[in-house]
């Protein structure tokens, strides 16, 4: 690449560390990079570090050695996760969302991609700190929001499938009970999608009882894989008891009525506590 002032630079390595969160890079990549010197590279850095933590865009941490280098760690501010949902809310709270059975409808919210773009963002915050390989869901609508955080993660997405495809090859599966109706449903897991004895994080859009994210947790009990977290964009704040006990939910829904079309929806248990 050829030599660019320093401006330009800063420019090109912040999109560079943008694009690859959770990825250590080695001084020599940038300095052979932008044909630098590995003191001008380290300069720079000081910079967009300082910018990032000014701004609240993450961390980058700098490793010292002769394997080390830096790594772009996303963070989002648990206040403005906060201002972000509670705008959210509102959008739920909109009379016209009730489905049968106290549902919502959700899809459009699920279909903007800024949105999904800062629950990814917020998810990846949450879970920042942990030793996780893949980040896991079950189909379909959890998808969109599994790969938005997986993007912040850099980390791969496993997709639980309600029923076995040719297509995925030989799959373990199993039957589970849905928490909401008490029906006996399938889930099944292709054996080439995850590796046994991986560290699991579960992302999920809509938790009522939590019967789906508990048959999930069984079915990684088959490929002794272990659960690090599991994550919700929307809770049931009706249920009396979940069947999950630990997890990060970003909103609550703690009230519909079907006859007034009266809907509270309020922060999840990821903002109970202060930053």
């Amino acid at each position: 690449m050829k030599k660019l002032k320093r401006s330009a630079r800063l420019v090109e390595m912040t999109q560079y560390l943008l694009f690859r969160p959770h990825t250590l890079i080695p001084l020599t990549t940038f300095a052979d990079r932008y044909n630098s010197a590995k003191s001008s590279i380290s300069e720079d850095l000081a910079i967009i570090k300082e910018v990032f933590e000014a701004e609240g865009l993450g961390e980058l941490q700098t490793l010292a050695g002769a394997a080390g280098g830096v790594k772009f760690i996303p963070r989002m501010p648990k206040r403005a996760s906060l201002q972000f949902i509670e705008g959210i809310c509102r959008q739920l709270e909109l009379p016209e969302r009730v489905l049968p059975g106290g549902y919502l409808y959700m899809s459009d919210i699920m279909g903007q991609p800024l949105v999904l773009n800062e629950i990814g963002k917020t998810f990846a915050s949450a879970f920042a700190g942990r030793d996780i390989d893949v980040v896991m869901t079950v189909e379909t609508k959890g998808i969109p929001i599994a790969y938005a955080t997986a993007s912040y993660l850099n980390l791969p997405v496993v997709i639980v499938r309600r029923d076995n495809k040719v297509t995925e090859g030989s799959a373990v599966s199993i039957n589970y009970v849905s928490g909401s109706n008490k029906r006996i449903q399938t889930m099944s897991l292709a054996r080439r999608a995850l590796k046994e004895e991986s560290k699991v994080l579960i992302i999920d859009d809509f938790m009522r009882v939590g019967g789906t994210i508990h048959g999930m947790m069984d079915l990684l009990g088959e490929f002794k894989a272990t659960v690090k977290g599991v994550g919700v964009f929307v809770e049931s704040g009706e249920v009396e008891e979940h069947l999950v006990e630990e997890y990060v939910s970003l909103a609550r829904l703690s009230g519909v009525d079907s006859k007034t079309r009266q809907i509270t929806v309020v922060p999840g248990n990821y903002f109970d506590e202060g930053e």
